[in-house]
C-alpha cells in the first residue's frame, strides 16, 4: 500500500509538473486594423515601432491572414467558437451567439482552456458588445472569462462639434458612418488617458506584479484604430498633410461588378461623402495617426510582458478582426468581401519556435487561432473547430500551405481564397467575381467572364457551402 502511495503521490507532482510548464497565451485583438502596419508593407507611410519591433524579436507575420467574416460581431463568434458564421447563423453584429441555436453551447476559446486547466482572464473588446438582461453594461463576452474586468478611461475630441473634422453626411443617412466617420485631436494631447493605453498598461502590470497559480490565457482587447478617430494631436503631427501620398485607383473600377442585390456595383455613400469634399488625405492621415496611437499602446503591452517572468513560455497571437477600406474599391470601411476586407494582419510569437524578423506567405484564416493554440499549449483537439492547425507552418514556415480559406459575409456571401485567386459569390442573386492576385493585387479586374479563367473558377466554385443555416435571432 505504502509503495502505491508513493507511486500516486509521484504521478500526481508529475502531473503538477506538466500543467506548470504549460505556455501561457497572450490573445490580442484589435478592431478594424488592416494591413497598415510597416513589416506588412500595407502602407509605406505608417509608422509602427512597436509592431515592427515584435517582428524583429520573433513576432511571425502571418503575410496572407484573413477574417471568417468581414464584420466585426459575426468575425469574432467565429473565431472564438471556431465555427463559420454559415454553421451557426451569426452573420451581423446585431446577433449574439448567445441567442444563436446553434452557438449558445460551443465552448469558446477562453473557455475552453479554462476548462483545461488554465486562468482565463480579460480586459478590452474580445467578443462584440450587445445588450443582454441583466448585464448593466451589456453583454461583453464575460461569462466566458475566470476573471473579467471593464475597460475604463477615454478622452472626448477637443470640439463639441459633431462631426469633428466638419465632413457632413447626405440628407436624410441614418447610418453609423453619419456620424461615426469622423476625427480630429483629443482634449489634452495625453495618450496615457486613452482607453486603449490604460487598458495596455494594465495587462502590463498583471504580468509584473502577479504570481499566477496556472498557466494563463490573458485575453486583451485594443479598440482603435476603430472609428471614430479621435487620438492626440501630435499623432497627426507624425503625418503632414501635404506629405500625404494616396494609394493608386482607377475610376471605372466598379463597372464589371454585380452586386449582391444583382445590380450594378456603386461607390459606397461614404466615399462619395470624401470625394465630394476632396478631403481623401485627410481621412487617410486619421487613420494612420490612429495606428500610430495603437502602436504605443501595443508597445506598453509588449514591453511588459518582455519585463515579466514569463516572457519565455508566453505565446502572443495579435491580430486584427478583418480588413477596412480607404478608398479602395471606392470604399471606406469593412464589409463586402474583396481583398481589402478579408484579409487582417495577424503575428504569431511562439518562444524558441518562431523567427526573427520574419514573414510567412502561408494562407491562414482567423477560426485556425482556436485549434492552433490548443495544439501549441498541448490541449486535446475540440471536433467542433471548423479551422484546421498551422502549428507545422510555425515551425516551418517557408512550406506550402495553400489550402483555400473561406471568408463569409451575410447569409449567402462567400469568398474561396488559394493564396493567388479570389472566388466571391452572393449565391441568392448568382453574382459572381474572380481576381487574379498574382496579375491583379488591387482587384481591379474582374476575370469571372473570361474564358481563360473557367477552369480555375470552377475549381473554386465547388468550395462553396452549400448548406447555410438561417441568421439566428437578432438582439
Amino acid at each position: 500500500m505504502k509503495v502505491k502511495y508513493i507511486s500516486v503521490l509521484l504521478m500526481l507532482v508529475a502531473g503538477l509538473a506538466g500543467a506548470a510548464e504549460k505556455p501561457n497565451v497572450l490573445f490580442v485583438a484589435i478592431d478594424d486594423l488592416n494591413d497598415w502596419v510597416g513589416c506588412f508593407g500595407g502602407n509605406p507611410q505608417v509608422q509602427t515601432p512597436s509592431l515592427d519591433k515584435f517582428n524583429a524579436e520573433g513576432g511571425m507575420v502571418m503575410f496572407d491572414a484573413h477574417a471568417s467574416s468581414t464584420v466585426c460581431g459575426p468575425s469574432r463568434s467565429s473565431l472564438l467558437t471556431g465555427k463559420y458564421p454559415h454553421k451557426t447563423g451569426v452573420y451581423g453584429n446585431t446577433t449574439n451567439l448567445r441567442n444563436a441555436p446553434k452557438a449558445k453551447d460551443l465552448l469558446t476559446l477562453p473557455q475552453y482552456f479554462s476548462t483545461h486547466g488554465y486562468h482565463a482572464l480579460s480586459r478590452g473588446k474580445i467578443f462584440h458588445r450587445h445588450p443582454w438582461p441583466g448585464e448593466e453594461m451589456g453583454d461583453q463576452g464575460q461569462w466566458a472569462f475566470d476573471e473579467w474586468v471593464q475597460d475604463k478611461g477615454g478622452v472626448g475630441p477637443i470640439s463639441k462639434e459633431r462631426p469633428v473634422c466638419g465632413l457632413p453626411a447626405e440628407p436624410g443617412d441614418t447610418s453609423y458612418h453619419a456620424k461615426g466617420f469622423d476625427w480630429g485631436s483629443t482634449v489634452g494631447n495625453d495618450e496615457t488617458k486613452m482607453k486603449d493605453y490604460i487598458t495596455a498598461e494594465w495587462a502590463a502590470e498583471q504580468l509584473n506584479t502577479r504570481d499566477f497559480e496556472k498557466p494563463f490565457f490573458m485575453a486583451i482587447g485594443l479598440s482603435k484604430p476603430h472609428l471614430p478617430w479621435y487620438v492626440p494631436q501630435k499623432y497627426f503631427d507624425m503625418y503632414p498633410l501635404d506629405e500625404i501620398e494616396l494609394h493608386k485607383t482607377i475610376p471605372n473600377d466598379l463597372e464589371d461588378i454585380l452586386n449582391k442585390y444583382g445590380k450594378p456595383a456603386k461607390p459606397n455613400g461614404t466615399w462619395l461623402r470624401v470625394e465630394k469634399a476632396g478631403r481623401h488625405k485627410e481621412a487617410v492621415r486619421a487613420y494612420l495617426a490612429t495606428i500610430t496611437f495603437l502602436d504605443d499602446c501595443v508597445g506598453v503591452l509588449l514591453d511588459g510582458l518582455e519585463q515579466s517572468k514569463y516572457a519565455n513560455n508566453t505565446i502572443v497571437m495579435l491580430w486584427g478582426d478583418h480588413g477596412w477600406h480607404l478608398g479602395e474599391k471606392q470604399r471606406y470601411g469593412k464589409t463586402m468581401l474583396w481583398q481589402e476586407s478579408c484579409r487582417v494582419p495577424l503575428m504569431v510569437k511562439v518562444p524558441g519556435v518562431t523567427p526573427k524578423n520574419k514573414r510567412c506567405d502561408g494562407v491562414v484564416n482567423l477560426i485556425d487561432m482556436y485549434p492552433t493554440l490548443i495544439d501549441l499549449c498541448g490541449l486535446p483537439k475540440n471536433p467542433e473547430n471548423d479551422g484546421r492547425s498551422f502549428v507545422k507552418l510555425l515551425h516551418n514556415p517557408d512550406m506550402q500551405w495553400n489550402t483555400p480559406t473561406l471568408s463569409d459575409y451575410n447569409y449567402g456571401g462567400h469568398r474561396i481564397y488559394d493564396g493567388r485567386y479570389s472566388y466571391i459569390v452572393f449565391t441568392e442573386k448568382g453574382t459572381e467575381e474572380l481576381y487574379d492576385h498574382q496579375n491583379d493585387p488591387m482587384e481591379w479586374h474582374n476575370q469571372v467572364n473570361n474564358p481563360e479563367y473557367e477552369q480555375i473558377k470552377e475549381r473554386l466554385k465547388v468550395l462553396v457551402p452549400t448548406q447555410r443555416e438561417p441568421e439566428s435571432p437578432k438582439n
